[in-house]
């Protein structure tokens, strides 16, 4: 590579030292060069090969290169929200005024080196096509998730207590309901079907689980406990809406709540300790909120709620 320069290099210097000596004229048709690229390397031409070096054509600053009050203001929040993800802080700077892209913000705070990168993952071959929901309530998933034990207080940990997450989400809008319980079997299942139905502002035609025991016995051992449905898949049935099971050890075909189930480790569990279920139930309320409230990339940065308001907008 550094040879190829140096020859191209040396190659302009007898161009212009022919020039010199014959005129630009002869040298354009004996070289077959523009005579304004010659009297541009004379120009430049100050006896050395470095001075004929290709100057950068990259401007000395972009139209749109963030000010100093941006970065400023993303030091700044950065720097009192350092466990805060990239698209929770770019919320918190939009709210503050900052108007740029979260790939913008993202570059920047790469550059200035308070971000870390992350590996890109790469994508697995013949993952298969998953298609996405036309309307709310068209399929939504339903899972349970442990709360961690180290969020409940020493005097429930000593106790023996467990408190466990259900979880709604519509595939559609990304619109979500939880509820908290000590319990974790087929009637807590019931019991939180029956308050999404009433919370949910739409008709749902198809529940999407794993197969939890909570939820179907259709992964049984025991051959009579298997053909016989649970009491979660009985209200299922007397309700009309449709029961699918994902397949055993799958998760992935559970994909949107098992990726909620993350924000709420990093953004709702973290550093938090419960002292009662009443507790656990109270804080959450605040989170729930927030996350329908929160936008998405998947949803071209409408929230949940406003997805929903979208959609519903558009078939009155």
């Amino acid at each position: 590579m550094g040879n190829s320069i140096t020859q191209k290099l040396k190659y302009k210097q007898s161009v212009i030292k022919f020039s010199f000596k014959y005129g630009v004229t002869k040298a354009a048709i004996k070289f077959k060069e523009n005579r304004r690229t010659i009297y541009r390397w004379i120009e430049r031409y100050d006896g050395t090969l470095e001075s004929l070096k290709d100057k950068s054509r990259k401007p000395h600053s972009h139209p749109n290169k963030h000010t100093e009050e941006e970065i400023k203001m993303i030091r700044n929040y950065k720097a009192n929200n350092k466990e805060t993800g990239l698209v929770v802080l770019w919320i918190k700077l939009r709210s503050a005024g900052y108007a740029r892209s979260v790939t913008s913000l993202y570059r920047i705070m790469i550059k200035l080196g308070i971000y870390n990168k992350a590996p890109s993952k790469k994508k697995e071959k013949n993952a298969g096509y998953y298609p996405e929901m036309t309307y709310p309530g068209e399929k939504i998933q339903i899972d349970v998730k442990y709360v961690p034990k180290k969020c409940l207080s020493k005097e429930l940990q000593e106790m023996g207590e467990r408190y466990y997450q259900y979880t709604a989400i519509d595939e559609y809008s990304r619109y979500r309901y939880l509820w908290f319980t000590n319990a974790h079997d087929t009637y807590a299942s019931t019991e939180f079907l029956e308050k999404v139905i009433k919370v949910f502002p739409f008709k749902i035609e198809k529940v999407q689980t794993d197969n939890g025991f909570e939820f179907t016995n259709r992964l049984s051992w025991q051959a009579f406990v298997k053909d016989k449905k649970t009491m979660f898949e009985n209200k299922l049935e007397e309700l009309g809406i449709e029961h699918k099971c994902i397949k055993p050890h799958t998760p992935k075909q559970n994909g949107k709540v098992e990726r909620s189930h993350r924000k709420d480790q990093e953004r709702f569990y973290y550093n938090k300790v419960f002292c009662s279920l009443e507790d656990l139930r109270n804080r959450a309320k605040y989170w729930i909120k927030e996350y329908n409230n929160f936008p998405m990339r998947p949803l071209g940065w409408l929230s949940p709620k406003e997805k929903l308001e979208e959609y519903m907008c558009k078939v009155k």
